[in-house]
């Protein structure tokens, strides 16, 4: 089963991003975190745009091959395996295939696998930001038979993603702003970062914690 996909405009999208994804989730009122696991392969890689979802049958990863033909430049694939883990559902080879489509990254409550190969290829410029549950060697099937579907809202935890939702991923984890809010807590959190620099510049002056929040 396939769904039409709405995004959100594309300013939108850049207006968010560089913002951290502890910032977003404290700035909508502590929304949209994924579980903790699901974390970048590498450290230091970054995602932000409109989420298009796959759900996928657990150890099976047709739907991950059907569903990077259904994604526009710039979406974020966002995989819901059943929660199943001990497979790698993505590879070198989808890697290439995400790229040439133009796909901005991966999030999977899954692993994958040829870990050192996707920081190569992102490296190179070959590749996307892969944020997953982790490593794993196992493979996984292609039954055509499997029940699957694309674009429909996915659970990843306790966090429902709609097909659009804006989905940012740094090394502390991923965050979910849904579409219809995302100009909103965008503008919260640039007010928080503000809130912040002003209260470090303090610190840096010698003031301190517990008396500037009167602890």
């Amino acid at each position: 089963m396939t769904q039409t996909l709405t995004r959100p405009d594309a300013a939108l999208i850049e207006a968010v991003r560089g913002i951290g994804t502890a910032t977003l989730h404290e700035a909508g009122g502590q929304i949209g975190a994924l579980p903790s696991y699901i974390k970048p392969v590498v450290a230091n890689w970054y995602i932000c745009g409109p989420a298009m979802t796959v759900l996928s049958p657990p150890k099976d990863n047709l739907w991950l091959h059907r569903g990077i033909y259904h994604a526009q430049p710039g979406d974020v694939m966002v995989v819901d395996t059943g929660h199943f883990h001990e497979a790698g559902y993505w590879g070198e080879i989808m890697t290439h295939a995400a790229k040439q489509v133009g796909m901005a990254g991966l999030v999977i409550d899954g692993c994958v696998r040829d870990g050192s190969l996707l920081d190569e290829l992102y490296e190179s410029g070959e590749g996307i930001p892969v944020f997953s549950a982790g490593l794993c060697i196992r493979g996984t099937g292609k039954d055509k038979e499997a029940y699957g579907a694309i674009n429909i809202p996915v659970r990843i935890g306790e966090i429902w993603v709609f097909p659009g939702d804006l989905v940012v991923g740094d090394r502390d984890g991923v965050v979910v702003v849904p579409q219809a809010r995302i100009a909103e807590v965008t503008e919260k959190a640039k007010a928080r970062e503000e809130k912040e620099a002003n209260t470090i510049s303090r610190l840096k002056q010698g003031e301190r914690t517990v008396d500037m929040y009167g602890f």
